[in-house]
């Protein structure tokens, strides 16, 4: 089986999580080129693996390796991905797939008329508990659901907003929500697997000094199936405590703190479904160990030409809540999708 050849585009914070990942799977691809506008920071990923690295993205197109992942800025995730796939590579972006509808749509068009997988990094969707619940709920546990809850208490310095494009409309296209609680938000609206019908939102800047986009957030999301959903997400506290959310049916209720997910069905008692060990484990304690799940599933999707699972449309999924929420708070009303 010959390996495929693979790309990165932005080699800061996160990369860390595809340098372990690359390595993890060195039997099944070759990582040819790191770019990233900062060319000591390509360089230094690149020396992970003696490959080339450059400060141009043009640079990875001329590359022309057989997958790209991107994880540059938000606001060029869209011009990038689209320009990648009609170059005949696959492509792999951080979340949120784009800042708007209007590109992610272009996004979903590109990799239709291309047949390039188009695929989203929403790694949280492969814990093993999350997983579990999936398993529980397609297979009629919960019964009917009835209805969802999340909560998201995180911190965010100064520090973390000195980029030039973090903290900003334009360049981030949002705070907490499209940044942070858009991982929780994927996970509901996938467990849940219904259309969005409403969403209620409200959105304030009342912390944090530094930015113009929301440091609190709160909605109610109603789903065609009739689950109601609300939402909670600040980054503005003291610590990052354990993301929570669940799920609860007319047979019983999954939540999931942490990485941790607790099953409660009727007539049964509690279980708790929690993650192996990380090894070897360098990230963000809150980013997870699972963006080499992700990412081995994504790879087998493009040697067996089918689509990913979290492909294009489904990456939009989480992304039309999240902008949903911003457009009701900007115009004081609920806003109906369906």
């Amino acid at each position: 089986m010959s390996k495929l050849r693979v790309g990165i585009v932005g080699c800061g914070r996160i990369s860390i999580m595809y340098k372990l990942a690359f390595q993890n799977l060195s039997d099944r691809i070759e990582v040819v080129i790191a770019v990233d506008k900062d060319l000591e920071k390509a360089k230094a990923f690149a020396a992970n693996f003696g490959c080339r690295y450059a400060d141009s993205f043009q640079e990875a197109l001329k590359e022309k390796p057989d997958v790209l992942h991107l994880c540059t800025p938000h606001f060029l995730h869209a011009s990038m991905a689209i320009e990648a796939v009609k170059a005949g590579i696959h492509v792999l972006t951080e979340k949120p797939m784009a800042i708007s509808l209007e590109d992610a749509d272009r996004m979903i068009a590109a990799e239709k008329e291309t047949g390039k997988c188009l695929c989203v990094i929403f790694q949280s969707r492969y814990e093993a508990g999350v997983q579990e619940m999936k398993r529980l709920i397609e297979a009629g546990e919960l019964g009917k659901l009835t209805g969802a809850w999340s909560t998201m208490n995180w911190s965010r310095p100064a520090a973390y907003y000195q980029s030039d494009w973090k903290g900003k409309w334009k360049g981030e296209g949002g705070g907490v929500l499209i940044d942070q609680a858009i991982h929780t938000i994927d996970m509901v609206q996938w467990l849940v697997n219904s259309r969005v019908k409403s969403v209620h939102g409200h959105i304030d800047h009342r912390a944090l000094q530094n930015i113009e986009v929301e440091d609190v957030a709160d909605a109610i999301i109603e789903f065609e199936n009739g689950v109601r959903y609300s939402l909670f997400a600040c980054n503005y506290n003291s610590y990052n405590a354990p993301i929570e959310f669940e799920i609860s049916g007319e047979k019983g209720r999954v939540r999931l703190i942490g990485d941790r997910a607790h099953i409660f069905l009727d007539g049964k008692e509690e279980y708790v479904v929690k993650p192996a060990p990380a090894v070897n484990f360098e990230g963000e304690n809150y980013w997870g160990n699972f963006h080499q799940l992700q990412l081995e599933a994504f790879y087998e999707s493009v040697r067996k030409g089918e689509t990913p699972e979290i492909d294009a449309v489904e990456g939009r999924a989480a992304l039309e809540i999240v902008l949903s929420v911003y457009k009701s708070s900007f115009e004081n009303r609920k806003i109906t999708l369906r």
